[in-house]
C-alpha cells in the first residue's frame, strides 16, 4: 500500500501537466484561430476594395470607350461632311461644267455611292436656295445665288447617272441578268423612290409595246367574222386572250418580285396599265356604241347584239380583274378602275336596254303580220284594211308561244342588269322598270290580238249575212 501511493502521486503530478499544456495549446490555438479570423476578414476587406476598383476601372474603360466611339463617330462625321462640303464646291464651280469631278461621280464601280452622295448635296443645296429664298438680305441672297449653280449642276448629274442606270437596267433585262437589274432597281430606288425605274420598267413590256401583239388580240377575240361575231364566240376568244394576259402578268411577278426593293408598286403600275392599254383596246373594239337614232338592223343583231356583248365583255373583264388581284396589284382599287372602264357604256344602259326590247318587239310584231299576209294570201281569205291588223284565227292572234318569247328577252334583260351593277338600289330601279316594259308589250299584244279577232268576226258575220240573204 506504501508502494501505490508514490505511483499515484506520480500519475496525477503528471496529469496535472499534461492538464495544463493542453490549456497553454489550446490558448495559443485560439490565440492563432483569432488571428486567423482577422485576417481572413482582412482578406474579404481587401478582395471587397480589389472588387470595388475593379468595377471602377471598368466603369471608366466603358466611358472612355464610349468618348473614343463618339469621338470616332464625330471624327467620320466630320470627315464625311468636309467631303460633302469638297464635293459641293465642285459642283458649285461652273455651270453645267461637270468634267471637273472627282472620279468618284464617273466611276461605274462607286456608282451607288455616287447616287447616295448626289443625293445628299442636292437635298442639302435645294433646302437652302429655299431657305433663303424668302430672305431679302444681300448675303443671303449672294450665297443662294451660289448654291443655285451647285443646285443646277447637281440635277444635271442626276439625271444623266439616271439615264445611265436606266441604260444598264435595259441591257442587263435584254439579257435576263436578275443580279445586275436588281443592284440598278436598288440604285435607281434613289431617284424619286424608283419611280422612273419601274414605270420605264412596265412602259417597255413587249405586250405594250408590239403592234403585233395588239393585232393578234382583235384576231383572237374578233375571229374572221369582225364586229360581227357572235356573243358566244366573243366570251370564248376574251376568255383565251385574258388567260394569256394573266399569265404574262403572273411570269412578270416572278421578276418583279426578284428585281425591285418595291414589288408591289411596280405590280400596281403593271396591272393598270393592263387595264388601261391592253384590255381598253380590245374593248374599244368590241363595244361600239350603236345610235339610238338609227338602230342596227335585227337581221344584224340590232341592239341586242350590243347589249349581249357588253355583257359578256364586262363578265371576263371582272374574272380577269380578279385573277390580277391574286397575282398581286399592290395597293391598286383594281374593281374601281374596272368599273371605270365601263362607266360611260353603264351610264347607257337602260335607255339601251329599253330602246332594245322595243325593237325585239316591233321586229316580232312585223314578223307575224307578214306572216298573217302570207297565209291571208295562200288561202285567198280577205285582207284587212290597209294590210296593218293581222288577218289570222284567235288562236293565231293571241300566242302563248309569242308571249313566252316576250319573258325571255325580260329574263336575258334582268340577267344583264343583275350583272352589271351591285347596288341593291340601281338593281331594284332597272329591273322595275325592265318589267314594266314586258307588262307594256303583252298589253299591247293582247290589245292588238283581241282587236284582230274581233275584227275577224264581224267580218265572219258579215259574210254570213251576205250568204243568208244570196
Amino acid at each position: 500500500q506504501g508502494a501505490r501511493r508514490p505511483a499515484s502521486s506520480e500519475i496525477d503530478k503528471r496529469l496535472q501537466n499534461l492538464k495544463k499544456e493542453v490549456a497553454t495549446q489550446d490558448a495559443k490555438h485560439r490565440k492563432t484561430l483569432g488571428e486567423l479570423e482577422k485576417g481572413v476578414d482582412g482578406l474579404f476587406d481587401s478582395f471587397a476594395r480589389l472588387d470595388s476598383r475593379i468595377s471602377s476601372v471598368g466603369q471608366t474603360a466603358a466611358k472612355i470607350g464610349d468618348h473614343l466611339q463618339s469621338a470616332e463617330s464625330q471624327r467620320e462625321t466630320a470627315s464625311q461632311t468636309i467631303d460633302l462640303i469638297k464635293y459641293l464646291m465642285e459642283f458649285n464651280s461652273t455651270p453645267g461644267d461637270l468634267m471637273e469631278l472627282s472620279p468618284l461621280f464617273s466611276d461605274d464601280s462607286r456608282v451607288a455611292e455616287a447616287a447616295s452622295i448626289a443625293q445628299k448635296l442636292r437635298s442639302f443645296a435645294e433646302e437652302d436656295v429655299g431657305r433663303h429664298g424668302v430672305t431679302s438680305a444681300v448675303g443671303s441672297a449672294n450665297a443662294s445665288r451660289g448654291l443655285e449653280v451647285a443646285v443646277a449642276n447637281l440635277q444635271e448629274y442626276c439625271n444623266e447617272l439616271e439615264n445611265r442606270l436606266l441604260s444598264r437596267f435595259d441591257t442587263a433585262s435584254q439579257r435576263r441578268e436578275l443580279s445586275t437589274m436588281a443592284e440598278c432597281a436598288k440604285i435607281l430606288s434613289q431617284f424619286n423612290r424608283g419611280t422612273s425605274a419601274m414605270q420605264h420598267y412596265v412602259a417597255t413590256r413587249p405586250m405594250f409595246i408590239d403592234v403585233e401583239i395588239m393585232n393578234t388580240d382583235i384576231q383572237v377575240v374578233l375571229g374572221d367574222d369582225g364586229p360581227q361575231a357572235d356573243s358566244s364566240s366573243i366570251a370564248e376568244g376574251l376568255s383565251i386572250l385574258y388567260k394569256e394576259i394573266a399569265d404574262t402578268v403572273r411570269k412578270e411577278a416572278t421578276t418583279i418580285m426578284a428585281v425591285f426593293p418595291s414589288p408591289n408598286e411596280v405590280m400596281s403600275i403593271l396591272v393598270q396599265r393592263v387595264l388601261e392599254q391592253r384590255v381598253t383596246a380590245i374593248l374599244d373594239k368590241l363595244l361600239i356604241r350603236p345610235s339610238l337614232a338609227s338602230l342596227p338592223p335585227v337581221e344584224e343583231g340590232g341592239l341586242l347584239h350590243y347589249l349581249r356583248v357588253l355583257s359578256v365583255a364586262y363578265d371576263k373583264t371582272e374574272e380577269l380583274a380578279k385573277e390580277l388581284q391574286s397575282i398581286g396589284c399592290g395597293d391598286l382599287d383594281i374593281e374601281g378602275l374596272t368599273e371605270s372602264i365601263y362607266v360611260s357604256h353603264k351610264d347607257e344602259y337602260t335607255e339601251f336596254e329599253h330602246a332594245s326590247l322595243r325593237q325585239l318587239y316591233q321586229s316580232k310584231m312585223a314578223e307575224l303580220r307578214a306572216e298573217a299576209k302570207q297565209q291571208s294570201e295562200s288561202t285567198g281569205s280577205i285582207g284587212r284594211a290597209k294590210g296593218a291588223s293581222l288577218n289570222t284565227s284567235p288562236q293565231q292572234l293571241i300566242s302563248v308561244t309569242v308571249v313566252t318569247e316576250f319573258v325571255r328577252w325580260n329574263e336575258e334583260a334582268i340577267s344583264r342588269c343583275t350583272l352589271l351593277f351591285s347596288q341593291p338600289t340601281t338593281v331594284a330601279a332597272n329591273v322595275r322598270s325592265i318589267f314594266a316594259c314586258l307588262l307594256d308589250q303583252v298589253s299591247q299584244y293582247l290589245t292588238v290580238g283581241l282587236d284582230g279577232a274581233r275584227e275577224s268576226l264581224n267580218e265572219a258575220a258579215a259574210m254570213r249575212d251576205r250568204y243568208v240573204i244570196g
